[in-house]
């Protein structure tokens, strides 16, 4: 099997008028060099991040259909008021997708790029909702045998973010952890990271349904939001565990400030009074944005507190290549058990970029997660 000259790839533009248009283009598939390989897209994750530059802060309540079934067209209006946060973007066409999944079936002449070629890889990168993917071999996490593309496509996102948060709990000197949006897909693997680990997990959801799912894979800390509860549980897990360390989906709203005011009740429980609180490093990071509003910080947790962000990216530069590769690695040798994805269903780029489909992926509910395949006929 050869590559083609062009690949079709779907883009995200956002115009001067504010208006977003998404579609689906042709463009040029560069020639591989000697360590480049041509990679055959087969499945690709729809990630939140992926949404943040698909649809970006437009308005699917205005979204309108065009084109044709073979190349649709979509178009919806950003407010006036949220044109600030994507005017380094206007006018320029930006391609979707940060990872995928697929055959490679081209390679450069070096030996790295040659080993893979015919292989099932997972890639990273950008640009990976499309059919074609040229990449640096290096870039390339080659799966054994068995493995298939769909089994593949999450290779990176949230395996790497999974890894990423117990190794930052580690580095920080914290032995548990707390983790909001508790029953998504990469909750899941957090927990079976951490039941592997041994390190224990406080998982934070807001559905009865989503404490099932937690329960029946081993979760022994969940705690409801929605619950009356909720405060009580929540500290009484944070005692038992000595979690004092959180990641937050979340990010806007009160979330971040019932963690920190919780976890200073769990460590002042039994402590003499102190204006200043206790001395227990107490930690958030917001690592997502479901919410877009304020977040809202009272300080009733004393001034050994910290809430700041968290991002894949600058955490796998701050511990350099040859731990990166073992991390990989662990991710390539359990892709079908501690680092499965579920999906909801997978779809075609032309379905991608159908209304109903669109509106339905982009409310980002816990356990919906679909899959491209740019190769599907719609």
């Amino acid at each position: 099997m050869s590559a083609p000259e062009q690949s079709r790839q779907i883009q995200s533009l956002i115009s001067k008028e504010g208006q977003l248009q998404l579609s689906i283009a042709a463009v040029e598939l560069p020639k591989p060099g000697p360590d480049d390989i041509i990679v055959r897209i087969e499945a690709a994750p729809i990630n939140p991040s992926d949404l943040a530059l698909l649809t970006g802060p437009a308005d699917l309540g205005t979204a309108v259909a065009g084109g044709t079934a073979e190349s649709p067209v979509v178009t919806a209006d950003i407010p006036s008021r949220l044109m600030g946060m994507v005017a380094g973007r206007v006018g320029e066409p930006m391609a979707v997708g940060n990872e995928a999944a697929g055959v490679v079936v081209a390679a450069g002449s070096s030996d790295a790029a040659q080993s893979l070629l015919g292989k099932t890889v997972g890639i990273a990168g950008g640009e990976m909702f499309a059919e074609y993917r040229c990449v640096n071999a290096m870039m390339a996490l080659p799966m054994p045998a068995a493995v298939s593309p769909a089994q593949a496509a999450s290779s990176f996102v949230n395996p790497m973010t999974a890894l990423g948060m117990v190794e930052t709990m580690r580095d920080e000197g914290f032995t548990a952890l707390v983790h909001t949006a508790a029953a998504s897909n990469l909750g899941q693997m957090l927990n079976r990271v951490c039941l592997a680990d041994g390190i224990d997990l406080v998982n934070i959801v807001r559905k009865p349904e989503q404490e099932e799912i937690l329960r029946e894979i081993g979760a022994k800390y969940v705690v409801n939001s929605s619950s009356d509860s909720f405060a009580d549980d929540l500290t009484a897990a944070i005692e038992a565990t000595g979690a004092y360390l959180a990641f937050d989906a979340t990010g806007g709203g009160n979330m971040a400030n019932t963690i920190l005011t919780c976890m200073e009740r769990a460590a002042t429980k039994g402590m003499e009074y102190n204006r200043y609180g206790s001395d227990t490093m107490k930690k958030v990071y917001v690592y997502g944005r479901l919410d877009l509003s304020p977040i809202q910080l009272t300080a009733a947790y004393g001034f050994s507190f910290s809430v700041s962000g968290w991002l894949l990216t600058p955490f796998l530069q701050r511990i350099g290549i040859p731990r990166m590769i073992e991390l990989r690695q662990r991710v390539a040798a359990e892709i079908s058990t501690t680092f499965a994805s579920h999906y909801t269903a997978e779809i075609s780029m032309e379905e991608a970029l159908s209304l109903d489909t669109l509106r339905l992926y982009s409310q980002r509910q816990t356990g919906q997660k679909y899959l491209i395949n740019p190769h599907k006929q719609a």
